[in-house]
């Protein structure tokens, strides 16, 4: 599966709208049981990181920067300019503004990885990241005055304990059993066997529990598909760009354009399904951005070690080491 994953991935996307279509009426069901399983995915991918990896992560100066750099204030000001011309009803631009402005936390590490990024990194910063758009993302929303006041702090809140810190706390007591005991090891050697079905999972719950709210707003997600492909089209030249600026090698740079591009749709959809019912349409949004995310991420494996190649073993001869 993991060889594959990514056929994995978009077959979990096309399945989970087939049953979407087929059967509406699971649709309930489905959208409660989108924060357990998503839960257990970032669980696994916790526990992918030793506790001792995360703070050493944290002394990763330049790419710890560049991260923060790219999704923080490059991101913000790509979105920003994109603004003024989004579709004018407020659910959408809500639900887009969520999904944009929050740095993907999952899949990214599998995409990044496929094409030779540094993947480890990305994933010792995973908590950082989580923990840095949960604080931002609800100053960013107030880009759009006629935005402000609709999110409240409690499905963040929530959010927060339920998706990060319940997951970490769980992962590192793991990590500490399994240093100390040969049956914890084998739990988590099975768990890291999980990821990619997880990830599948997660995805086609989330697709089947949207499609049937699509109805008669089906015209208006479709408006937001060329933004989706705008973004990912610029972000991977300023992802480029801020690898280059400072000054960090293929491997990191490649996977700072990934963590730019992509988004933490699976998330923020908690979120927008918090909001009141006249902003229902926002977590279709949300859900829409996957889908042109994990089609533009199929490319992006293909396209970003040409926009970053690896040096030569001769050019390599000489060069300052990595920092």
């Amino acid at each position: 599966m993991e060889r594959h994953q990514v056929a994995v991935y978009i077959g979990a996307l096309a399945a989970g709208g087939l049953v979407g279509w087929v059967a509406p009426s699971a649709g309930p069901s489905l959208e409660h049981a989108i924060n357990p399983v998503l839960a257990v995915l970032l669980y696994v991918t916790f526990l992918q990181v030793p506790a001792a990896d995360l703070l050493r992560s944290l002394r990763a100066g330049r790419f710890l920067t560049a991260t923060l750099v790219v999704n923080f204030v490059v991101v913000p000001l790509v979105v920003a300019a994109m603004f003024p011309f989004l579709p004018a009803d407020q659910a959408v631009r809500l639900g887009m503004l969520l999904v944009l402005l929050a740095p993907c936390v999952d899949y990214v590490i599998v995409f990044s990885g496929l094409a030779g990024g540094s993947s480890q990194r990305l994933l010792a910063a995973t908590p950082l990241l989580l923990l840095a758009q949960m604080i931002l993302l609800p100053l960013f929303l107030f880009m759009g005055s006629d935005l402000a006041g609709i999110v409240e702090a409690g499905p963040f809140l929530e959010a927060f304990l339920i998706l990060i810190v319940i997951p970490l706390a769980l992962a590192w007591l793991t990590q500490a059993w399994a240093a100390r005991r040969t049956a914890g090891q084998k739990v988590t050697d099975a768990m890291g066997t999980t990821m990619v079905p997880l990830m599948a999972a997660t995805l086609l719950t989330v697709v089947a529990s949207q499609v049937p709210k699509l109805g008669d707003s089906l015209a208006d997600v479709a408006r937001v598909v060329p933004f989706y492909v705008l973004f990912l089209l610029v972000m991977a030249f300023a992802g480029l760009g801020v690898a280059r600026f400072f000054r960090l090698d293929a491997p990191d740079g490649r996977a700072i354009v990934f963590t730019g591009a992509t988004r933490n749709s699976l998330v923020v959809l908690p979120l927008a399904l918090a909001l009141p019912d006249t902003l229902a349409v926002a977590a279709v949004v949300v859900v829409t951005q996957t889908l042109v995310e994990v089609i533009g991420m199929v490319v992006y494996v293909r396209t970003v070690p040409r926009l970053l190649p690896a040096p030569s073993a001769h050019s390599r001869t000489g060069t300052a080491p990595r920092g």
